[in-house]
């Protein structure tokens, strides 16, 4: 007898198509990519920190605050467009 998590498994193969896996080198790609961006977004978060508690009025902090989550989203969004050419290359 077959466990849910086997029958899911299934289920999702003939949904989707086979899993791919991945190679030790997109592994490892995946692995640099993944930490290249995590230091490229605390680097942001640095930068607006000081801004932040810099902030004369609730208007200046709260728009600075947007642009900083603007910021992160985008470095996000480049990471995993980065990633998923990784994993669609052949």
């Amino acid at each position: 007898m077959k466990s849910a998590f086997e029958l899911a498994m299934e289920r999702l193969e003939k949904e989707s198509g086979p899993s791919k896996k991945l190679s030790e080198e997109q592994k490892a790609h995946i692995a640099e990519v993944e930490k290249r961006f995590e230091a490229r977004i605390a680097e942001q978060k640095l930068s607006y920190e000081d801004k932040l508690r810099a902030a004369g009025s609730l208007e200046d902090f709260n728009r600075l605050k947007a642009e900083l989550a603007d910021a992160i989203a985008s470095l996000e969004a480049q990471r995993d467009r980065e990633k998923e050419t990784i994993w669609n290359a052949e």
